[in-house]
């Protein structure tokens, strides 16, 4: 998944442009995106803006005045930055094709167990694509999800994304390995996002039986999806430095032995 697209240059160029309207710029943001904290934020950067460069130049304050105002644009571009996963579109990677948001596009089915009760694996294509669908379905919903719910499922996407890409250079041959990667790539993950859009945007804050609100059950599974994640990726790379280990092991015991002077490569 990359951010260099097209719109997202011409975005960071109008922001460099006129970064010196950098605290009306992140109060804009913030109406845009229909964020209450961002707007609050923006509008105090506005305030300060405005009101350091209303002080006269005869004023005793205006030398403090000029780097308050200073300061406003500074901080407010720092948090411009900071917020860029609000403002700069991801292109997620799909094997073949670029995936962008479609209405009404279907998720990708789940793993149908095999009589065996073992799953049969998915090909790593397959997996790219589910999670493309994934990560292009929270992307056409972002406004509806929860800022940082919105970064964590992309950045959960891109923990994943680099297991599949490894298993598709050097399979591990684990079934437990495989079965846990597929159910999180095509199970669990598009079920948490699917039971949050369930849910009518006007009681998302509501208290439920259980004492949570909406918001607060997507934030605690998708946590603990990114912790799942995170352990597909180090098993996956702690194996990858095993057999690289076991590899050497096998070659310094097959060709490491000097034998009259040279080496003996196993050759009689």
């Amino acid at each position: 998944m990359s951010r260099l697209t097209v719109g997202n240059v011409l975005k960071v160029i109008f922001a460099v442009l006129f970064f010196i309207f950098m605290p009306l710029i992140v109060l804009m943001l913030g109406i845009l995106k229909k964020n209450l904290k961002v707007i609050l934020e923006g509008a105090l950067y506005v305030v300060l803006f405005v009101g350091a460069f209303s002080v006269p130049a005869e004023s005793p304050f205006y030398t403090a005045a000029s780097f308050v105002g200073l300061g406003s644009i500074g901080v407010s571009s720092l948090r411009f930055y900071m917020l860029r996963d609000l403002w700069l579109s991801r292109r997620v990677k799909s094997p073949g094709r670029n995936v962008t948001g479609q209405p009404n596009a279907p998720w990708p089915s789940a793993p149908t167990p095999s009589p065996a009760g073992a799953p049969t694996a998915p090909s790593a294509q397959d997996l790219s694509q589910s999670l493309a669908w994934v990560a292009a379905h929270a992307k056409q919903n972002k406004n509806r999800l929860p800022a940082d719910a919105y970064v964590s499922i992309l950045e959960t996407c891109q923990t994943l994304d680099t297991v599949i890409d490894a298993e598709a250079q050097q399979p591990m041959g684990d079934p437990q390995f495989e079965y846990e990667l597929t159910a999180t790539v095509r199970e669990y993950l598009p079920a948490v996002i699917r039971g949050y859009l369930a849910v009518p945007p006007s009681v998302v804050d509501n208290r439920q039986a259980n004492g949570r609100t909406a918001n607060e059950e997507l934030v605690e599974q998708l946590q603990l999806l990114a912790r799942q994640a995170d352990t597909l990726h180090s098993s996956r790379h702690r194996q990858t430095s095993m057999d690289l280990a076991n590899t050497g092991n096998f070659l310094r015991e097959r060709f490491g032995h000097q034998q009259g002077g040279g080496f003996d490569f196993g050759i009689k």
